[in-house]
């Protein structure tokens, strides 16, 4: 058993309310112009730019800080495009009858397909995977806890960190995602949750009106 070692809380830094309060607004008011996009530059992304947005991510808290997860970085041409063609043929049976025609009437606004050719453009694709069991400092298998929370949490950073560095990314998840485990070379052990699509806009990019939308902090938030 580990013993609890406690340090001080060094890295804090505490500010003015009036500070406070400028500091969040002004994180929303950049965070809000964020959007997801499928029109991709082919531009290159500097690696170091990536690299210091999956350290943040690595940040993230995790069910008992094991960290349950795996990004896995894809430029190679080859394997995007076999990414590609995956992807496009489990989208084909979802848009094609896997998929009820509620969820199809939600997805119309904002015109998605089955034809994902931004897999193949973006620079960079980065595989999110959660990890079920990890290794202990003494080389024994460890179970990981709440594995979906903490993913989508470090994803979250992920994509904020992104952002901030001035890229855009699509969120992809096609379903079922196994074929991500052989092309990234990751065992079974690992359940692929996300496709990340990384790079610049096209000079033609353009976004759906209704994705711009969002809820008002009424509606998505109460004070009890």
């Amino acid at each position: 058993m580990t013993r609890l070692v406690l340090e001080p809380l060094g890295a804090y830094r505490a500010y003015p309310p009036e500070e406070m309060i400028e500091r969040a607004r002004v994180f929303y008011e950049d965070i809000k112009r964020r959007r997801t996009v499928r029109d991709f530059s082919d531009r290159p992304v500097p690696r170091e730019v990536i690299e210091y947005a999956l350290l943040a991510a690595g940040t993230a808290p995790s069910g008992a800080n094991l960290q349950p997860w795996h990004f896995a970085v894809l430029t190679d041409p080859s394997m995007k495009r076999r990414i590609r063609e995956e992807a496009e043929a489990e989208e084909r049976e979802f848009y094609n009858g896997r998929a009820p025609q509620e969820w199809l009437d939600a997805l119309a606004p904002l015109g998605t397909d089955a034809n994902k050719p931004f897999v193949e453009t973006a620079p960079v694709l980065i595989a999110i995977f959660g990890q079920r069991s990890s290794e202990g400092p003494d080389g024994r298998k460890v179970k990981n806890y709440y594995v979906p929370e903490s993913v989508g949490i470090a994803t979250g950073f992920l994509i904020a960190a992104l952002h901030q560095a001035g890229l855009v990314t699509l969120t992809h998840t096609p379903s079922p995602m196994g074929f991500l485990n052989e092309i990234c070379h990751r065992p079974e052990t690992e359940k692929p949750y996300i496709l990340l699509v990384v790079g610049y806009p096209a000079e033609d990019c353009t976004v759906p009106v209704h994705g711009g939308v969002k809820k008002p902090l009424g509606r998505i938030a109460s004070w009890l």
